[in-house]
């Protein structure tokens, strides 16, 4: 399937079953999102928790109470049908992983929508970074770490981390690339020895799968769009559904209007 297709022909494949996999690298130019629906007894909560951590949650999007649609991100855009796939938590456990939710989807249901990190991957190769995730064609690696996230009513936990290796000139022209997009987690916020910030082995990622680091290279960890489920793991609320790792939203709105000049 071609990478450049427009974000309403990928959704509506991805609705019909014709499309299952990563999201990254396809509809380029455009914002992916990660995704947290939630009881709209929950949702304050979680509002709140991302405006307080807004580096891990970025939001770019909430929709009404009950709504599975989001028009101000795109058109004929159906959050039950339009992930790749989604991940079925209660009471903070996984219990399923599917490609749809209309079975599930209930009128007390919010739908938030996150910045991710692929829009910033976009940027960085704009300006001739090698974003080695891509190049080996595999899932962004992503780590839990020591850094604990500001509590908000029932949420707190840990910050997840996603990391891609530079040599250090480019690791900081990357930072200076991101700082320009904090609706998509902005500048990384470590650069170098991993333990430092709790992850004790670097090639055995939580989430996504590893990638190689060069003998010259050293890894720049951002916050990343997964932190929330790690949030959701220790909040238990009755019901939670969210992307699966690598499977976004797709959306109508360009990276561009994103960035900072």
């Amino acid at each position: 399937m071609p990478l450049d297709l427009l974000p309403l022909e990928l959704r509506h494949r991805i609705r019909r079953g014709e499309f299952s996999g990563n999201t990254s690298g396809y509809c380029p130019g455009f914002v992916q999102g990660n995704v947290v629906i939630l009881p709209s007894d929950w949702a304050t909560d979680f509002l709140q928790f991302c405006e307080f951590n807004p580096k891990p949650c970025p939001l770019i999007g909430v929709a009404e109470i009950g709504d599975p649609t989001l028009s101000l991100l795109g058109t004929d855009l159906d959050i039950r049908t339009d992930l790749p796939s989604y991940r079925i938590f209660k009471e903070g456990v996984m219990v399923d992983e599917v490609s749809d939710i209309s079975g599930q989807w209930r009128n007390d249901l919010v739908t938030f929508v996150l910045g991710c990190s692929f829009s910033f991957e976009e940027a960085l190769l704009a300006e001739g970074l090698e974003v080695r995730n891509l190049t080996e064609g595999v899932n962004v690696p992503m780590y839990r770490t020591n850094i604990d996230c500001r509590p908000a009513g029932r949420f707190n936990g840990k910050m997840v981390v996603s990391m891609r290796p530079f040599v250090e000139a480019d690791a900081n022209r990357a930072a200076q690339i991101c700082t320009q997009f904090p609706s998509v987690h902005g500048a990384p916020i470590h650069i170098g020895d991993p333990s430092l910030i709790g992850v004790s082995d670097i090639n055995s990622p939580d989430f996504g799968e590893p990638v190689t680091i060069k003998p010259n290279e050293q890894p720049v960890f951002w916050a990343c769009g997964v932190t929330p489920q790690v949030a959701l793991e220790q909040a238990r609320p009755p019901l939670c559904i969210t992307h699966s790792p690598g499977c976004m939203l797709v959306t109508d709105v360009k990276n561009s209007q994103l960035a900072i000049l």
